[in-house]
């Protein structure tokens, strides 16, 4: 039995079923002798959804939500990016076992909120009568691992470039999937858009905790990053400034997102 935040970590991230990934955490979970650091280099996986490199795991663009077999395989790829989502910020409470006791409880919130998007989308790939894993995933989060190797530059990676960026695309899918009609799947996109705010502004609570007292919010974030990470990915294709509205981005923050245009 479960019995402690590290114990059940490590059973979502080296868990070989899609049950281990979505198993939600015991209540009052106890975050008592979180052991040494413990860096896993790729997570346990059930057959069919072992990464794959990103040119065959390749989505659909946002025009094919017109199509059922695309906006399938689109909402395959969000239930991917969550399940990649729940194993890294599983994968943060196993890596830093030394911070802060409010850092690693927002960890496991962020890690719960991922657990139930993953669950939301996989429930409506079903629904359309298809199934996790009949398309290649890729591992892109994960082949990323080598900049999230800090609070801050996970926070910074994680939050303040993954999920900021999610918020323009959750947005812009949810738009799409209105247009052709299928209210159902726009109704989970943007109640992801709406969990994804409160990550965000976990990670810009933490950037503003770890970073130097001489650097501004925006300073430390660009200087938390390095190539291929970078400010066109922190937003979609199209740029909603006001889904950041009472997140923490100042002016200078946003114009420099609204400016990094995405190909």
């Amino acid at each position: 039995m479960i019995a402690t935040v590290r114990e059940h970590a490590l059973s979502v991230v080296t868990g070989c079923a899609l049950e281990d990934k979505l198993r939600r955490a015991p209540a009052e979970l106890a975050d008592v002798d979180p052991g040494p650091v413990l860096r896993l280099e790729a997570p346990g996986r059930p057959d069919g959804l072992a990464p794959q490199s990103g040119s065959v795991a390749k989505a659909p663009p946002i025009e094919g939500m017109t199509d059922p077999a695309q906006r399938l395989r689109i909402l395959h790829t969000f239930a991917n990016h969550e399940l990649q989502a729940v194993e890294l910020f599983a994968w943060a409470l196993l890596a830093f076992p030394e911070a802060p006791e409010e850092f690693r409880a927002g960890l496991l919130s962020t890690l719960t909120d991922e657990q139930r998007h993953l669950g939301l989308y996989l429930e409506r790939l079903e629904q359309l009568g298809g199934s996790f894993g009949q398309f290649p995933v890729s591992g892109y989060f994960w082949n990323k691992r080598e900049h999230y190797s800090t609070p801050l530059r996970f926070v910074c990676s994680m939050c303040l470039t993954f999920e900021s960026a999610n918020l323009d695309h959750t947005l812009d899918f949810a738009l799409a999937a209105e247009r052709a009609g299928d209210h159902e799947s726009a109704a989970i996109l943007r109640q992801v858009h709406a969990e994804e705010r409160a990550h965000v502004s976990f990670g810009m609570r933490w950037l503003g905790v770890f970073k130097q007292p001489t650097e501004s919010c925006l300073q430390a974030w660009l200087g938390a990053l390095a190539w291929p990470l970078r400010p066109a990915l922190a937003r979609g294709r199209k740029f909603h400034a006001g889904a950041r509205k009472g997140l923490g981005f100042d002016d200078e923050w946003l114009a420099l997102l609204a400016g990094a245009g995405r190909p």
